[in-house]
Order: C-alpha cells, then sequence, then structure tokens
C-alpha cells in the first residue's frame, strides 16, 4: 500500500481481479448493457436516499429533486453518469468497489468454463453490476460523497481495471456518485448522444427516476455566428418515460420491457421464464409483479442469503429483499410488490407480525405456484432441472398448498426408464393399474440403486409402475407427504408390502405355501444373523434376488440416517428386517448346506450383498472381502 497524505493505492480482492480480466477480454457478448447496469445502480442509490429521508428529512440536503444525468464528451471520449442518491464515503468506496460482497464467489469462478457465452450467464447469475464499465473503458473515476457527510468527505476512486486502485479524499458539494469512463480504443461509439439515448430507450426505459441527458439541439438560422459560437448553460431533456413500470397499465407495456425490467430489479444478464402483472383493489390494495428466473442463483441453497421482492409503500421504496411476501420454499422468486396498505415507516418487526402480510404472502404464493404451473413443457424442463430441490421443500413448509406444490413435481420411474425427472403424479395416477390403489415409490442415494433395487422385482413382474427417488431431500419431503389426491404413498421399502387387489388369490396362496416350506431355513438365519437383523422372513418382494434389507414401516431409511449422521447426528439403533427368495439357487443351496460353520459363511456374505444392494455402507468391508475371497478359491479348486 502506497500513500500520499490522504491518497491510498490497494489491490483488489483477488477474485475481482480475475472477474476483471474476464471482462476486459470481451467476456460480455453485448457491451451497451454496461450503461444500463450502471443506470441500475443510480436508481438503487436514489431508492436507498428516499427512504432514509422518510425518518431522516434533513438527509435531503435541501434537493428531493432526484435524478439520473449521462453526459458524454467526444473530443475527450468519456461518458459521465452521475446521480444526487445515498453516495459513498471512504469505507464504503473501499468496501463496495475493491471487493465482491457477495457470496458464492469462490464458487462462481469454479464453474467458469472459458466458454464466453456460457460465462456471461454465470456473470449474470452473480451480479457484478459496477464492473462491466471495464468492457467499454480503460480507466473508470468515481467521485462520491455520502449523504448527510460534510462536503470535505467526498472520495475520488480510480482504475485501470488492473491490480489495484486509488482512493483519495476530495471535496464535493453534492451528494451522491458521478461515475467517468475513460472510453477504451475501439469503444469510442459510445460517446455518441444518438447512441446513448437508443440504450436507454432499449434497457432503462423503465426506470421510474428522470434520466437526463443534454438537448439535441441545431442551431437556429437566424442566430449570429456569436451567438453560435457563445457558452451557453446546457439544456438538459428526460429521455425515459420515468414512470414506474409496474404502475402502468399492462396494455401499455410490451414484453420487451418486461424483460428489461426483470434484469433491472435482479441483476440477472438472462430473460426470465415467466412474470404475472398484477393489481388487487378492495379490501386491499396493492400491485405485484412477479417473475421466475431462468437460472438458479449461486447461493440458493445458503438460506441466510438475501432473498424477497423489491418492496414499496405508496410509490416509496422500502427494502430490496423483503423476504416475509415469498415462503422459504419460493426463495427463488423475483418482482416487485408495492402496497397502499404498509405503513410507510414499515419495519421488519411490524412486517413479521401484519396480517396485511400474510394475506397478500398468501396470494403472491398462490399465483406464483400458478405462474410455474402454466409454464410451457420445455420451459418447465428447464425450471424443474433449476428449482426443483428447493420446490420439494414446501410441503413441509406450506400445509395449505402442499397438494398444489405435489402436482408440479417430477420424477424419474420405471415407466420412463431413464434418470430425466419428468414424470408427473398426475401422469402416474392416469397409468395406474386396475386395483391399484396407491402410490408406490423408492428412495435411494442415486438413480442406478433405485432402479437396480430388488424391491422392484414384484413390481416389475406384475407391470406396477414405481417412482423412483434419488434427490437428497427426497426421503425427508416424503415424511411429510402422505397422499396425493387421494392416494396414499407407499415405500416399498420399508414395512410390510401391501399390493392391495393387485395381489390375485392365487398369489397369496403360493406365499402361505412358501413361507410353510421355508420355515426351517428361516429359523437358521435368524440364529446366525440375530445381531444384524430384527427378523427373517420369506418376501413376496423378490423373483429374481436372494435376500433384500426392509425397514420398518416407520423407521428412519438408509439414505436419511446417512445424511443425519455425516451432519453429526447419532442415530438411535436400528435393525432392518430380511426377507428372503427361497426359490433363488442361492436360498436353495444354502437351505442344504449341512455344516453351521459353512452355513453362517454364506449367510453373512447373502446380508452384506442385501445391504451392498441397498446402498448402505457395510460395517466391516475387509471382512465381507475375506469370506468373498475364500468363497472364489474354494469355487476354483
Amino acid at each position: 500500500m502506497t500513500v500520499d497524505a490522504n491518497k491510498e493505492t490497494l489491490g483488489f480482492q483477488a477474485e475481482v481481479k480475475q472477474l476483471l480480466h474476464l471482462m476486459i477480454h470481451s467476456l460480455y457478448s453485448n457491451k451497451e448493457i454496461f450503461l444500463r447496469e450502471l443506470i441500475s445502480n443510480a436508481s438503487d442509490a436514489a431508492d436507498k436516499l428516499r427512504f432514509l429521508s422518510l425518518s431522516q428529512a434533513d438527509i435531503m440536503e435541501g434537493d428531493g429533486d432526484l435524478k439520473i444525468r449521462i453526459e458524454f464528451d467526444e473530443d475527450n471520449k468519456t461518458i459521465t453518469i452521475t446521480d444526487n442518491g445515498i453516495g459513498m464515503n471512504r469505507d464504503d468506496v473501499i468496501s463496495h468497489l475493491g471487493t465482491i460482497a457477495k457470496s458464492g464467489t469462490s464458487e462462481f469462478l469454479k464453474n467458469l468454463t472459458g466458454d464466453q457465452k456460457q460465462d456471461s450467464q454465470l456473470i449474470g447469475q452473480f451480479g457484478v453490476g459496477f464492473y462491466s464499465a471495464f468492457v467499454v473503458a480503460d480507466k473508470v473515476e468515481v467521485f462520491t460523497r455520502k449523504a448527510g457527510e460534510p462536503a470535505e468527505n467526498g472520495v475520488h476512486w480510480v482504475s485501470e481495471g488492473e491490480g489495484d486502485f486509488t482512493v483519495e479524499q476530495v471535496n464535493r458539494e453534492g451528494r451522491g456518485t458521478s461515475i467517468v469512463l475513460h472510453l477504451r480504443e475501439g469503444e469510442e461509439e459510445f460517446a455518441d448522444g444518438w447512441r446513448l439515448r437508443s440504450i436507454v430507450s432499449k434497457y432503462s426505459d423503465h426506470i421510474s427516476l428522470p434520466i437526463e441527458m443534454v438537448k439535441n439541439e441545431l442551431p437556429s438560422s437566424d442566430e449570429s455566428e456569436e451567438e453560435k459560437t457563445e457558452d451557453k448553460a446546457p439544456e438538459y431533456e428526460v429521455v425515459n418515460k420515468a414512470t414506474a413500470l409496474w404502475t402502468r397499465s399492462r396494455n401499455e407495456i410490451g414484453d420487451d420491457e418486461y424483460k428489461e425490467f426483470y434484469k433491472h430489479i435482479s441483476h440477472d444478464f438472462e430473460e426470465p421464464l415467466a412474470w404475472s402483472h398484477n393489481r388487487v383493489e378492495g379490501k386491499q390494495e396493492y400491485t405485484s409483479l412477479l417473475y421466475v428466473p431462468k437460472r438458479a442463483p449461486f447461493d440458493l441453497y445458503q438460506r441466510e442469503a438475501s432473498r424477497g421482492l423489491k418492496l414499496y409503500v405508496q410509490r416509496v421504496f422500502i427494502m430490496d429483499d423483503a423476504d416475509q411476501f415469498m415462503p422459504m420454499y419460493l426463495r427463488f422468486m423475483k418482482g416487485v410488490l408495492d402496497s397502499n396498505d404498509l405503513p410507510l415507516n414499515v419495519s421488519r418487526e411490524i412486517l413479521q407480525s401484519n396480517k396485511t402480510v400474510e394475506s397478500i404472502k398468501n396470494a403472491l404464493t398462490k399465483r406464483s405456484l400458478d405462474m410455474i404451473r402454466k409454464l410451457e413443457p420445455e420451459d418447465y424442463k428447464e425450471f424443474w432441472k433449476q428449482f426443483g430441490q428447493v420446490l420439494k421443500e414446501g410441503p413441509a413448509e406450506d400445509y395449505a398448498n402442499k397438494e398444489k406444490i405435489a402436482g408440479l413435481f417430477r420424477f424419474a420411474t420405471t415407466y420412463t426408464g431413464t434418470a430425466e425427472q419428468v414424470v408427473s403424479l398426475d401422469d402416474y395416477i392416469e397409468r395406474m393399474k386396475e386395483g391399484q390403489d396407491k402410490i408406490y415409490y423408492i428412495t435411494a442415494e442415486n438413480y442406478n440403486a433405485a432402479a437396480n433395487s430388488p424391491h422392484l422385482e414384484i413390481f416389475r413382474k406384475k407391470g406396477v409402475e414405481v417412482v423412483l427417488m434419488y434427490d437428497r431431500i427426497d426421503e425427508w419431503m416424503m415424511g411429510q407427504l402422505f397422499d396425493y389426491k387421494g392416494k396414499s404413498f407407499i415405500n416399498i421399502a420399508k414395512g410390510d408390502l401391501d399390493l392391495g387387489d393387485i395381489e390375485t388369490e392365487e398369489d397369496k396362496k403360493q406365499q402361505e405355501e412358501v413361507e410353510k416350506t421355508s420355515e426351517d431355513l428361516v429359523k437358521r438365519l435368524q440364529e446366525v444373523l440375530t445381531a444384524k437383523v430384527s427378523e427373517v422372513r420369506v418376501s413376496h418382494r423378490l423373483t429374481d434376488s436372494p435376500a433384500c434389507l426392509v425397514v420398518g414401516a416407520y423407521d428412519m431409511g438408509a439414505q436419511m440416517r446417512q445424511i443425519m449422521e455425516a451432519a453429526g447426528q447419532k442415530m438411535p439403533e436400528s435393525k432392518p428386517t430380511m426377507e428372503i427368495n427361497p426359490a433363488h439357487p442361492l436360498m436353495e443351496r444354502l437351505n442344504g448346506e449341512l455344516q453351521e460353520d459353512r452355513f453362517e459363511e454364506l449367510a453373512q456374505i447373502v446380508f452384506d450383498q442385501a445391504a451392498l444392494s441397498e446402498g448402505r455402507s457395510l460395517e466391516d468391508p475387509a471382512e465381507y472381502v475375506k469370506r468373498i475371497n475364500k468363497l472364489l478359491m474354494e469355487t476354483l479348486g
């Protein structure tokens, strides 16, 4: 660090260096969006000042006319974006412009591929608006002063987008921020009034703050040469609609405007999958504009990360991430809520206990679920890949909408034969066998473990579809979801298997006969494996495998147990039931084994193999390998 009076030269955070390197080398395929990002930041600064002024009237410093001004200099190749919003002090500048103060930085960098198109999508998810200035500029200056602080507390920040930046104290009369972009060679096209106007019209027309530029005036023919060359104070004109988009009628707003507004509020570079603009009048009055994003942000699974809607009360900005209006399982939703029923000095405490908030939350939740349900099939596929696991948190959090949420779920099943999750519960019910009144499912660590589970054998034989669940959240989710449209869920790897009317009287009679003839084998296995199993019994699930393990109907499954143990939770001891298939050649061989030592060895191998086929971990893998090796040596003579 170099110190010269009050001037400091500081190094960028390591992640910022990498990011700037990518930006400067044309990461963005569409360079003109730098202006959208800087205008968006200026708008946010004005919103924050307006909110503070509700409780600190003098913070406006006698200037309540909030606006953004864009100026350019063709000769010096500069663009200046100025706002009279909240501004920054020295600490803010170093914190906000020298580091990326957002979670997921290392994850973001890890996901960079070198493919410009793909990487620009990642940048969009990450949201790094200010740094987009370096796409067109080889030097950026920031002049700023925080509202309410004296003029001598102004700050001048300069960087050329390399390894460091300088910060020094300067005098600045007006509050707010000016950003000066020194355009790099080849980007001079942006120092042009018509070009800048067209960008504002394309990307920032919806900004509710007036965006001003010097009036385009041709000199009048009756002006003298002296008047033409005389320096005049420039006249400014507003170049955007300067009306909050959500306050306008839906009929006046085009799709492109909705999409650009989404990018403004979310700092996402991708277009949304869907949106819904709605005005409610009557008992409650509010306007909502909700969006379903296309991509999940990096911090989606960090429950403490900021989330929620932009909240306005009577057109006055209140807060950026009002999370009280959306349940946690819909935390990916973006949008704006403007209410007439909340007090202007609204606080988080009021929001948490207000009945109006609860009523609005219920209405917005239903609207969001309807938006998701109405997505086009291809869009829904994309949505499910990005947000499906988060949606699965819903049944536990939102009992009132449990069935509506479950209707949005997609799964892999034995019917599709692939790992792709495309089958809805409604699809499953439509294909149910005659006499079937239950939805059968199995949970496993991964798709292959689920699809190849021995528990599926009887269902394949009977032609009954089974839902294959392999997301880590699935078993926990099914602990909250007991039925759907009157059909109860049955985990085929738990408890006694009830096939209902699918099982014929002849099947039941055959089962009884097999149980009777296998009593001795069951008894011998029970004695040998008493330390590992709660019971041994004849199975009617198996047709091809020698044995399988079944947990109690109310016990925790193997997948959930592993998750809890990995989290450091001590689990109560629970022994599975081992079900055997006496018709299997291995079981027939075992039944004929007279040497007790040999019988015990084989029984232990059968148990361990059953555990492995369930995706369980063996208590003593080395002992299992020893037994298998011994068996192989005997077989090979």
